[in-house]
């Protein structure tokens, strides 16, 4: 009995270990199968590449290959949120296996084309609107949330650090997206502590910024707030061109990676970077068999703060040294 016991046991390890010594560098994933990734997203910019690099790098460490057991699928708007519905139908027809989908637009887009295909969300500050419960998000999304109203008295505490005569401080908002709502009302209070005031100008689309830099003429504000918002988003260029036309000091959220292509003054928020190396991680785990609606939605961890000198020189403002210091870039 002993010795048949140990024949058994010897032949169980040996079963066992030429399992682990035949496994894959990406754990459970099929041999031989190709797996298709859609990217959907608003921008068509340069920038987008940076992070879609940085994606495409985060998944060749989970041990995905391009051309060989993976095909990453792009479809950007260029810009135009209108044509987002219509590329995500066309994704979901072509049988991907997984959709990561950027921005609160692209995000509803691909939620109205498919209840099925699994979404990973990033670049979001309204998650409810997609999910039950940021712990059980349920249906077929989970992802990143930003939660970026919680940053909003950072960001106002920068800039009245930035121009100490600032009194009156406008908040550039879309009033339709919830997120921004929430992040009105935490600069509001965060204003009010700091004895300023604060005015909403509402920007629901891109044909609305030049009227939303007539109403902060009007309102005579001394520095800006831009709220991250998917028109934000994809005028960021033109937004800090503006900015620095009208020499008004102003601090961005979303884009924090992108104001050395921008011109933004100063940028402080999550790093896209990080984001969107998080959204690999969630596709790594989706395709080895987990379900979104298991996998919590988590909030962003790494933050940078992004000043550029150049752009305080061309609107005439000294960025002081306390700022410097803390900076994470700083751009010359």
């Amino acid at each position: 009995m002993k010795n048949g016991f140990s024949v058994k046991r010897s032949a169980f390890l040996r079963i066992t270990l030429l399992g682990v010594l035949g496994a894959s560098p990406a754990g459970a994933q099929q041999t031989g199968k190709t797996y298709r990734v859609a990217i959907l997203t608003a921008r068509g910019d340069a920038t987008n590449n940076v992070f879609l690099d940085a994606f495409r790098r985060a998944l060749s460490r989970l041990g995905y290959q391009e051309g060989k057991n993976l095909e990453v699928v792009v479809h950007n708007s260029g810009g135009d949120l209108k044509q987002l519905p219509t590329l995500a139908t066309e994704l979901v027809r072509t049988n991907v296996d997984v959709i990561v989908a950027s921005s609160s637009p692209a995000i509803a887009a691909a939620q109205h084309a498919t209840r099925s295909v699994p979404i990973v969300m990033l670049q979001t500050s309204d998650p409810f609107r997609f999910v039950a419960s940021l712990a059980r998000p349920g249906g077929n999304i989970t992802g990143e949330a930003n939660m970026d109203a919680e940053l909003e008295g950072k960001r106002l505490q920068l800039l009245k650090e930035l121009v100490p005569r600032m009194q009156r401080v406008a908040i550039i908002r879309d009033p339709a997206n919830l997120g921004n709502l929430a992040s009105w009302r935490e600069a509001q209070s965060v204003a009010h502590r700091l004895g300023l005031q604060a005015f909403a100008v509402d920007m629901r689309s891109s044909e609305q910024i030049g009227a939303a830099f007539a109403a902060i003429r009007h309102l005579r504000a001394d520095a800006v707030v831009v709220l991250p918002d998917a028109v934000t988003n994809i005028n960021e260029a033109r937004i800090a061109q503006l900015m620095t036309a009208q020499r008004l000091p102003a601090i961005y959220s979303l884009g924090a990676n992108d104001a050395a292509h921008f011109g933004e003054l100063m940028a402080y928020g999550a790093s896209q970077v990080a984001g969107w190396e998080q959204a690999a991680s969630y596709v790594d785990r989706i395709l080895k068999g987990a379900k979104p609606a298991d996998l919590p939605v988590e909030r962003p961890t790494t933050f940078e703060l992004v000043v550029n000198l150049k752009t305080a020189r061309e609107i005439g403002v000294t960025v002081p040294q306390s700022i410097l210091l803390r900076a994470d870039q700083v751009i010359r």
